[in-house]
């Protein structure tokens, strides 16, 4: 199974002077998305070095390596938090074509919204991955700012002991039904090998706390409010995936066009 880095950063430099360097270098990132918004907070895991600070991450990619980045690049980088994921070799493999028919589908591939968003369940916090009357409002004007566009969420997971298994049935009915039909896809899955840079349990740490990462796409941030506002999903949400997490934290992303990028920098 290869092993993939996933990084967060914040940046001394411009986005564009960092990605320039980026896709100069090797191996080519899977993933560089400009991170937009926390969703869900970690509670206990990793808590100090993704919060604590109030550090403004800027981006988010992942490599097809465990190497470190190289020397150019960290001059570049104010913060870094950084977990090992083994992927499976499927995932990785083809993964560039895949992910550019997800960014630029064709009309008739976009699902409609289900309408859940005219009459939404609300919640009082977004911790339980409910809608909010804040996330509601903040989706309504990220829609209207940013336009029709994907956005892909950061879902790392720790699980309560013994109930992988029980979150895995969540996992199935988002395939089959209530992420699918709003055109989610959890597009880069992988197990965690290593997280000591995240510090989750002690400075210095090596090991793991988290269990795993799950990279969703969705065609849109309504696609992905649609979903969290449906009775459908949320009975899953609160039967499966609820009651099975030690810790979690969602963060939204939006991808950027790097095959766009790297014309233009004529790499």
């Amino acid at each position: 199974m290869p092993v993939c880095t996933l990084y967060l950063v914040s940046l001394r430099t411009t986005i564009s002077d960092f990605l320039y360097l980026l896709l100069k270098s090797e191996p080519q990132p899977l993933v560089v998305s400009r991170v937009i918004r926390w969703v869900i907070v970690p509670e206990s895991l990793s808590v100090d070095p993704l919060l604590s600070r109030n550090i403004p991450w800027d981006l988010l990619f992942i490599l097809p390596s465990e190497d470190g980045l190289s020397p150019e690049l960290q001059e570049h980088i104010g913060n870094e938090w950084s977990v090992k994921v083994g992927v499976p070799s499927r995932i990785v493999s083809g993964f560039k074509e895949r992910n550019e028919k997800l960014l630029f589908p064709k009309i008739e591939d976009v699902p409609p919204l289900t309408g859940a968003l005219d009459q939404p369940r609300i919640a009082g916090s977004t911790q339980g991955l409910e809608l909010t009357d804040e996330l509601r409002g903040w989706i309504e004007g990220f829609s209207q700012r940013e336009g029709q566009n994907a956005v892909s969420m950061l879902n790392l997971l720790a699980f309560k002991p013994g109930m992988k298994e029980e979150y895995l049935k969540y996992g199935a009915e988002f395939a089959k039904s209530i992420g699918s039909r709003r055109g989610g896809d959890a597009k880069i899955v992988g197990s965690v090998i290593d997280d000591g840079k995240g510090l989750g349990s002690g400075t210095g740490s090596t090991g793991k706390v988290w269990d795993e990462i799950a990279l969703a796409h969705y065609p849109s941030i309504e696609h992905f409010g649609d979903m969290l506002a449906s009775e459908d999903y949320q009975e899953v949400n609160h039967r499966h995936r609820i009651g099975s997490l030690k810790d979690t934290f969602i963060l939204c992303t939006s991808e950027l066009d790097l095959l766009g990028i790297r014309s233009r920098a004529r790499l």
